[in-house]
């Protein structure tokens, strides 16, 4: 079943990890095959990791991006998502970290990284970076 992405004009994108910009009118692509695809609202810069739940986000991320290097992020999430795990008590949310865990273990990084932005939304709030429920843009590519 082929991906349907519908750009803005001018949006960013990055595609098996080329990073493609949309022209000036909406567009649409059709992914025909398999292929690793982030929008600019979902790629976090180095820079942007500055909490726990960012930590655990980055490095999903790029395996994400370079599956065939994944093993040299894998310690580095595995390490921050149970440091992340130690502290945390709400019940939903550890659940969603095991979860975390099991799409990252089996390769289903995108799946894995969607539910990485719930810990970042349940961080934001609790540290009253954001109103609770609300997500923050992502970053340039």
């Amino acid at each position: 079943m082929p991906l349907k992405l519908s750009l803005k004009p001018g949006e960013k994108f990055v595609l098996n990890g080329a990073v493609v910009q949309n022209g000036d009118r909406r567009g649409v692509l059709l992914l025909q095959n398999k292929a690793s695809v982030l929008r600019e609202k979902d790629i976090m810069q180095a820079e942007e990791v500055t909490t726990p739940a960012r930590h655990i986000y980055f490095p999903v991320m790029m395996m994400y991006l370079d599956e065939s290097g994944a093993s040299k992020y894998y310690d580095e999430f595995a390490q921050r998502l149970s440091e992340f795990m130690g502290v945390i008590q709400n019940q939903d949310i550890l659940v969603d970290c095991v979860n975390v865990s099991k799409y990252a273990m089996g390769r289903e990084y995108y799946k894995a990284l969607m539910l990485c932005r719930k810990l970042i939304e349940y961080e934001d709030a609790r540290l009253g970076n954001v109103a609770p429920g609300v997500s923050k843009g992502g970053a340039a590519v």
